[in-house]
């Protein structure tokens, strides 16, 4: 058993101080802040879809959605093939014309959108905001890694939390998004050929598909449709937020071309709505080990220490690791980006330098990533902290983005009345419990369409008002 323990971490350190290394190594070619952000504007489709893949796939896609399999069966399915879905709108609808608008305009992150479409209102609002969401969400990346650690290794949840930290930290606040991209490509083939090799092996061994379905604790438990807490419902929470998330949008501000983004992101869609049976299947494996797993969220643990040899279990637990740290350091990236455009550059120092906005960037990094170590330490679930961030995220920008690049006669009274009472409605319906009289009455869903109906209401008002002069 000490053995097997030392095979394994032996291969995660080496793995974890080989992308710090290769990180530097590529972040020498960083010129400026254009490269920083958004890698020159010269990823091609192999980068965009590497990039974008290892991003979507991380603590909610394997730890947290494997959790949700082990207590709701299949129908954890609906958690990343929602962001597939979302995925796909990106590539096909609102990602073309927001390229054309930031390729034109010179835009660099998702706050310079909003200002360039309503105003400095707006983005400071949303900076602010982003600037407390995204540290959640890097702490839930930084609880998987833990809690993998953690079953594992028997490591205590503050050692993961930092040796996570420090590699994204490293490679990311030295090289930005083009370090990124090339780093991702590292990662999405460890984590896809671990997969690969693991899940079929680790269901061969728990007796097949029959030993599962026999395990199944209620019928409702192969239902790929519903189950508690999961099913078709996530569409609201979940497909909103991987179509307007800055990150995300500002991976795809750096595709050399429409043609690349499009095809870039619309692959690693369809990877992902085949990726999304994997994490329920682990987690309904784990049950056939462990009927009764006190902390769901170990599901993927007990399968890589029980389910599988140990070499192979090494190469899974390498595959999960990657998978957190490639989606972690797309959150460092809005992190870092947010604070030293929309905020330092635009509102502390206009006349900063591209040398001092790039230094505040590595900085901003250098700290988000320390505040995400101490709030992994503090936050208990992965799924807690994800369904906070994904909710706020779709309420607030989900309805002034997308209805922004259809119209130009909307502005900031438009956008502010729309995030505000899409977050107002969010909390209400959450903390009133409505969801539990009807899955329809789901608190992202509801503040989404709060947001719409604010939005317009606003708009009709001011379009009435302004015929109303010029009638006078």
């Amino acid at each position: 058993m000490e053995q097997s323990v030392a095979l394994q971490l032996g291969i995660l350190i080496g793995y974890s101080v080989a992308l710090i290394f290769f990180g530097l190594w590529v972040s020498r070619r960083v010129r400026g802040s254009e490269s920083f952000f958004v890698a020159d504007r010269s990823l091609g489709t192999g980068l965009i879809f590497s990039t974008f893949l290892a991003a979507n796939i991380g603590a909610g896609s394997i730890i947290g959605a494997a959790g949700l399999g082990y207590s709701n069966g299949i129908s954890a399915w609906w958690w990343v093939g929602s962001a597939g879905i979302g995925s796909l709108l990106l590539a096909i609808w609102l990602g073309p014309r927001i390229w054309r608008i930031a390729s034109a305009h010179g835009l660099y992150t998702a706050g310079d959108y909003l200002e360039y479409r309503y105003g400095s209102s707006v983005r400071a609002t949303i900076a602010v905001l982003l600037w407390v969401l995204t540290l959640v969400i890097l702490a839930a990346q930084l609880i998987a890694m833990s809690q993998i650690l953690e079953w594992v290794l028997g490591a205590p949840r503050w050692a993961g939390a930092l040796i996570g930290g420090v590699v994204i930290t490293a490679y990311f606040s030295a090289g930005g998004l083009l370090a990124s991209a090339w780093v991702n490509m590292v990662q999405l083939v460890v984590l896809l050929l671990g997969f690969a090799i693991g899940v079929p092996l680790a269901l061969s061994m728990a007796g097949g598909w029959e030993a599962v379905v026999a395990a199944a604790p209620t019928p409702e438990y192969l239902d790929f449709w519903a189950g508690s807490g999961s099913g078709i419902i996530l569409v609201a929470l979940i497909v909103p937020a991987f179509i307007i998330s800055p990150g995300l949008l500002q991976k795809a501000y750096g595709a050399s071309s429409e043609r690349v983004l499009r095809i870039g992101i619309g692959m690693q869609g369809l990877v992902l709505l085949v990726f999304a049976l994997a994490p329920p299947l682990l987690g309904m494996i784990a049950r056939v080990y462990i009927p009764d797993l006190e902390q769901v969220e170990f599901a993927v643990p007990t399968v890589l220490t029980l389910g599988l040899p140990t070499v192979f279990g090494a190469l899974g637990l390498a595959a999960v690791f990657s998978a957190e740290v490639s989606s972690a350091d797309a959150i460092l990236f809005m992190l870092s980006t947010s604070l030293s455009k929309d905020l330092y550059k635009r509102y502390l120092a206009p006349e900063a330098t591209d040398g001092q906005v790039l230094r505040v960037a590595r900085y901003a990094a250098i700290t988000g990533g320390i505040l995400g170590i101490l709030l992994a330490i503090i936050i208990p679930t992965v799924i807690d902290s994800l369904r906070v961030f994904y909710s706020v995220l779709s309420v607030s920008l989900f309805v002034p983005i997308a209805f922004g690049l259809h119209t130009r006669q909307a502005g900031v009274p438009e956008a502010l009345s729309a995030i505000g009472v899409g977050i107002a409605v969010l909390f209400t319906v959450r903390l009133s419990h409505l969801s539990e009289v009807s899955v329809l009455l789901d608190p992202t869903l509801m503040g989404i369409i709060a947001s719409a109906v604010a939005f317009f209401l606003v708009f009709l008002a001011r379009q009435t008002r302004i015929q109303q002069k010029i009638t006078f």
